[in-house]
């Protein structure tokens, strides 16, 4: 049996109990021991490829969904059309039992239900909710995401007649709701719910909130042109402002195509940049929550330091700032904050121009979470691959060649091992290593307590170095570092982990600590816990002056110091050992001294020497 079966299996997507049925027959026949094993392992990784596939499926499903709604925002003709088909997806997407969308009424200071899917009570459609009352009312408050996976026995929200009976009519039992946003003004919140007890995930979560974020874009594109269509019958008298208004308004529409089309074709965080500095005219600038630049249509300019506040405003306050020739808007995703999206230009952002500027932040969201979902799936199978690659020895070298090929990577080219010691945030370090290895065309992955990476290169000082630079800013200290090779072949890697390893054991041992070091950099003890001592290194770095003006000048400056050493560093024995006057001695122990330094006596210093001389008869010399 080679396991084609399997393939079978998931060409035709079969369930997953369906995998064992192979594995069943094969033993049901007698199969070797061997062929177990390899039917095991087949059916392993083809329930692997089964679940990335699944993944895979749902993240296009949400994609399009996403996409379809921004289409509809598009071509918006009926808001409650776009809103429907919204409130539709949500159920759909979450596999709930029922979705729904509220939306605040000003005048009458409560919120009614204006959409729902799903739903078999009359009572439940035609609730109105006070303020601050019950879960919706919670979001409200606190423009805040909440879930409860069993809503009657929750006490962390107000519970009143009214809505616990319309909710008890329709057999809810777990709730997920989100707040619809415009600016900081709470102005609805968009429901799923089951009527058993279903806990709802982050993925949910944040697939809602997005969702609910283009019911706030039709809701406000809905506002905006019914403005227009105010600003359009009062033309005699204002004719004007409505001039002003009119391209203020077009320049949203514009945009908002442009943006939306941006998405649909998966354009970037470079792309929405462009495009803003294109339709406001002006500079734009995105800063991640650091204020680190992450792309900016500038060219050779630093962020002077007033702008800079502003964007740093903004990040504090989570709302659209105003300064003197700058605005920035948050990139939010929900209540995550990723960033902050700035304009700069001499004329002062209008209503429409600011909507255009928080739309731009909005989308610069979502392309931040899907390149961040994209990276961090790409991370976990890298850190995967350098698991295989440093544990399983007896893994098919060619198959990891594959896997590393499909990654962007060549295992056959020259790679250095770093393995660093872990110090701060476990979860930004490793965020931030996966990203350099990515971008390198290398691997990262936290083993055994600690960070170990493999990068292309021939020079492993530029690579450690490397390393160093792309942690210092969330490292609570220097990075510590055992450094080996380089490398090339997947049988290697192993062996030059362990040797990295030990390397880092020695400098932590020693008190070395912010030290990146190779084998050979730590002495007579790289000799020990390197995997391919250098013994001619080494004695060449201990004694390589030494031994040079010996053989340039003829003198006998080794064979002093073998004296010197042999005879308890006593010069009188010493002279009588070489036949010499005592001054000689002192003079070609003085010549020694310049040569290796002025410590080349300390008690470390001299343990090196010695070796390194005992190495050089033994070893070097015939």
């Amino acid at each position: 049996m080679t396991g084609a079966e399997f393939l079978e299996l998931l060409a035709r997507d079969a369930s997953p109990v369906e995998f064992e049925a192979p594995l069943l027959a094969a033993r049901v026949a007698g199969a070797d021991k061997e062929t177990l094993a390899a039917l095991e392992h087949a059916k392993a990784m083809a329930l692997q490829v089964r679940g990335v596939l699944e993944s895979r499926r749902r993240r296009e499903a949400e994609l399009t969904a996403l996409y379809e709604t921004a289409s509809d925002l598009a071509a918006l003709t009926d808001l409650d059309e776009v809103l429907a088909a919204i409130v539709r997806r949500a159920r759909a997407l979450l596999q709930s039992d029922i979705a729904y969308l509220s939306l605040n009424d000003d005048e009458r200071g409560d919120t009614y239900m204006r959409i729902t899917d799903g739903s078999t009570s009359a009572e439940f459609r035609q609730v109105r909710l006070p303020m601050g009352a019950g879960l919706g009312g919670l979001v409200a408050q606190t423009a805040t995401p909440y879930a409860t996976a069993s809503y009657f026995e929750d006490e962390r929200f107000r519970h009143t007649q009214g809505i616990d009976s319309a909710v008890a009519d329709e057999g809810l039992v777990s709730i997920l709701g989100v707040p619809l946003t415009l600016g900081k003004r709470v102005i609805g919140v968009l429901y799923a719910a089951n009527r058993c007890v279903r806990p709802f995930t982050r993925a949910d979560t944040a697939l809602l909130v997005s969702l609910a974020a283009h019911a706030a874009i039709a809701i406000d594109n809905a506002r905006l042109l019914a403005e227009t269509q105010a600003a359009l019958a009062e033309l005699k008298v204002t004719s004007e402002q409505l001039r002003v208004h009119s391209g203020s308004v077009e320049r949203a529409a514009a945009a908002h195509d442009r943006l939306t089309a941006l998405l649909v074709r998966g354009g970037g965080v470079d792309d929405v940049a462009a495009v803003v500095a294109e339709v406001l005219g002006g500079e734009v600038t995105l800063l991640d929550p650091a204020a680190a630049v992450l792309t900016t249509t500038a060219h050779g300019k630093a962020l002077p330091d007033d702008d800079l506040a502003v964007f740093v405003e903004a990040v504090a306050s989570s709302r659209t700032v105003d300064g003197s020739g700058v605005a920035a808007a948050p990139v939010l995703a929900g209540t995550e904050l990723l960033g902050s999206l700035g304009l700069r230009r001499a004329a002062p952002l209008d209503e429409a121009d600011r909507r255009i500027l928080e739309r731009a932040a909005m989308v610069t969201a979502l392309l931040l979470l899907f390149r961040r979902n994209v990276a961090e799936a790409e991370g976990r199978v890298r850190g995967e691959l350098l698991q295989d690659l440093l544990t399983s020895a007896d893994r098919n070298p060619a198959d990891l060649r594959d896997r590393a090929r499909v990654l962007g990577a060549d295992l056959d080219r020259d790679h250095v091992v770093v393995v660093a010691e872990v110090s701060g945030d476990r979860s930004r370090l490793a965020q931030a290593t996966e990203h350099l290895a990515s971008r390198n065309g290398g691997f990262s992955v936290l083993h055994r307590g600690r960070l170990v990476l493999l990068l292309p290169g021939s020079d492993s000082d530029a690579v450690g170095e490397l390393v160093a630079q792309a942690v210092q800013v969330v490292a609570a200290e220097p990075l510590t570092a055992g450094v080996s090779g380089p490398v090339s072949g997947p049988q290697d890697v192993a062996a030059a982990h362990d040797e990295a390893r030990r390397v880092l054991d020695a400098l932590v041992a020693l008190g070395r600590a912010g030290e990146r070091v190779r084998a050979h950099e730590l002495g007579f003890v790289g000799l020990l816990v390197g995997d391919r001592p250098d013994v001619a290194g080494f004695v060449e770095a201990v004694l390589g002056p030494v031994l040079a003006y010996d053989e340039e000048r003829g003198t006998a400056l080794v064979e002093t110091l073998d004296a010197y050493f042999r005879n308890g560093a006593n010069l009188v024995r010493t002279r009588t050992d070489l036949h010499v006057h005592v001054n000689t001695v002192t003079q070609r122990l003085d010549r020694v001294r310049m040569l290796l330094g002025d410590g080349w006596q300390e008690p470390e210093r001299q343990l090196e020497v010695q070796l390194a001389l005992r190495l050089h008869r033994l070893v070097v010399r015939p």
